[in-house]
């Protein structure tokens, strides 16, 4: 994300060759067509703009473009909620300053990795059947109440800190256990990304968990040549837990307006099935785990104040 101008060039290149004629409403003529999708003529003609000034914007000159152009590109592009997203960030990135200073601070801004307030951690605990947590726009996850960090107890495992879910989809080979639908997993997590990097350019700890994706993993090196983007705001989550079992759970990723950049994820299971059933055995197993965290803390404490004790 460092070359915006090469990443704009990507994007706009990528969406104009997955889009048919047909797809965009035009008519064919023959058979023979030397480029994949649509010809950067047929896009302009469709933007209402130029060839000379698509090209331009293909080019990487997405800076000057006015919201009225974006927004003929996006549908002409028939690009999805996410994508237009990256495209508006893309170019709000590019212009020149002062909005190039604006964009640089809201990155500035996102890349912090705050305290979590108390008030937002004691919704967290008051959840007490439901796992939840908080991350950033990284995929840090930043708190936990007891049911999150006993579901996700692989994540939590791996010794990188901060505890990161892309960078144990990656380069931690019990995510291919611990996640049942690994290919989509990873596929998603390279997308929000690639998402959280068009908001947040120039965040540098977000440059350096992609650096250390790409020159680490292969399969992250692919997907992130995709240029796909995506949100992740809700669906059904497919574990393998190592106490459990399998798990369906659905989740809901819910932005928390006092904090900028922070989502918090909670999952939950449909009463009587048997997903719900597991997290019930979920909740004894993290109790009984925190049971002996405190007794081993207690006793660890009373050896310190007392330790010639014994025969």
């Amino acid at each position: 994300m460092n070359d915006l101008r090469g990443e704009v060039r990507e994007f706009l290149s990528s969406r104009r060759a997955r889009l048919t004629p047909e797809q965009a409403g035009l008519p064919v003529y023959g058979g023979n067509r030397r480029v994949a999708g649509l010809r950067r003529e047929e896009v302009a003609m469709l933007t209402g703009v130029s060839v000379d000034y698509y090209v331009r914007l293909e080019r990487g000159n997405l800076g000057g473009a006015s919201e009225s152009v974006l927004d003929a590109l996006a549908r002409t592009l028939q690009l999805d909620e996410a994508e237009r997203e990256y495209l508006f960030d893309l170019a709000r990135s590019s212009a020149p300053a002062p909005a190039s200073v604006a964009a640089r601070a809201r990155a500035a801004s996102r890349g912090k990795s705050p305290e979590v307030r108390p008030a937002v951690l004691q919704v967290l605990e008051a959840m007490a059947d439901a796992p939840a947590w908080v991350r950033n726009g990284r995929h840090d996850i930043l708190a936990a109440n007891r049911m999150g960090r006993a579901l996700y107890a692989p994540v939590f495992d791996d010794p990188h800190r901060p505890v990161n879910t892309t960078r144990f989809t990656y380069l931690n080979p019990a995510a291919r256990e611990f996640w049942r639908d690994y290919d989509q997993i990873a596929n998603d997590a390279a997308a929000m990304l690639r998402l959280e990097a068009g908001r947040a350019p120039h965040d540098d700890g977000l440059i350096r968990l992609i650096g250390e994706l790409s020159t680490q993993s292969e399969l992250f090196r692919q997907r992130w040549a995709s240029r796909d983007v995506k949100y992740h705001r809700s669906g059904l989550k497919r574990l393998h837990h190592p106490v459990v079992g399998d798990l369906d759970l659905t989740f809901e990723s819910m932005e928390l307006p006092s904090e900028p950049g922070l989502v918090m994820n909670v999952y939950t299971a449909p009463a009587g099935s048997p997903s719900a059933d597991g997290l019930r055995m979920l909740a004894s197993w993290a109790a009984s785990q925190e049971a002996d965290r405190l007794g081993a803390a207690g006793a660890l404490s009373a050896h310190s104040e007392h330790p010639f004790t014994g025969g």
